[in-house]
């Protein structure tokens, strides 16, 4: 129970307390929840758009409230790493002056981009979605996010440095606790495109992008930080959205 508390804590705006000390040991805990987390958040959001679109909204405006109503959920915690993840990847330098960019604290051209062409991806495809009244799919997008962090923090993938959130969760999964939310993610999925077999191709499809993407921060930054996983997250809940679109 530690661990679910300190995931939303951690993940969510939840006012929950976890453990008083966070260590490697909590920190694995944590992150094996997120899926848990973001499932509550996908419930949410799908909810929340469903609610939108029959009190009259357009379906584009409905998304884009959606996409903000997650952002304050979150903390806006995500959206900030993935800011900072792409202004990093879009710098000259070794990775120490990458990682330097990253936690410089303001938004560079690359990052604003970065956040305007993903969050409004995310924003059109949930009204898109939505019109086509896919609102479980909405729901199945924000909890890939999750499950595509255990993924990224699963072992063989270093920390970056050796204090931040990164090096309290990085290899802290097996691969084994990775898939096992992987499957009833695709479960879920399976219920939500035109066939069975869409919503899981996408899903894993948008797991596999994530994990390359990760990869490329790993070698790019010499490891994964907080930043890399929100920026995972934000970038493989549109990819799972348009996916769903297809």
């Amino acid at each position: 129970m530690s661990g679910l508390l300190l995931a939303f804590s951690w993940l969510t705006v939840l006012p929950l307390r976890g453990p008083d000390s966070v260590d490697r040991v909590a920190g694995g805990r944590a992150i094996r929840y997120a899926p848990v987390t973001g499932a509550a958040l996908g419930v949410l959001a799908a909810g929340l758009l469903w609610l939108l679109v029959s009190a009259g909204l357009i379906p584009a405006l409905g998304g884009l409230l959606t996409v903000g109503a997650l952002a304050l959920a979150t903390r806006g915690m995500h959206i900030d790493g993935l800011s900072d993840t792409v202004d990093g990847l879009g710098c000259y330098g070794p990775p120490e002056r990458a990682k330097a960019v990253m936690h410089s604290g303001g938004a560079g051209p690359f990052g604003v981009c970065a956040l305007l062409i993903c969050l409004g991806t995310q924003a059109l495809a949930f009204g898109s979605l939505a019109v086509a009244g896919q609102f479980g799919a909405v729901a199945v997008a924000v909890a890939t996010g999750r499950v595509a962090v255990v993924f990224a923090c699963r072992r063989g993938v270093p920390a970056s440095a050796t204090e931040g959130f990164g090096a309290l969760v990085a290899e802290t999964q097996s691969w084994w606790t990775a898939f096992a939310w992987t499957v009833p993610l695709l479960a879920a999925a399976a219920w939500c495109g035109p066939d069975w077999w869409h919503g899981i191709i996408v899903v894993a499809v948008t797991l596999a992008l994530s994990a390359l993407l990760v990869a490329h921060c790993v070698r790019r930054f010499a490891g994964v930080n907080g930043d890399v996983l929100g920026a995972a997250i934000e970038i493989t809940v549109a990819a799972a959205a348009v996916g769903f679109l297809l």
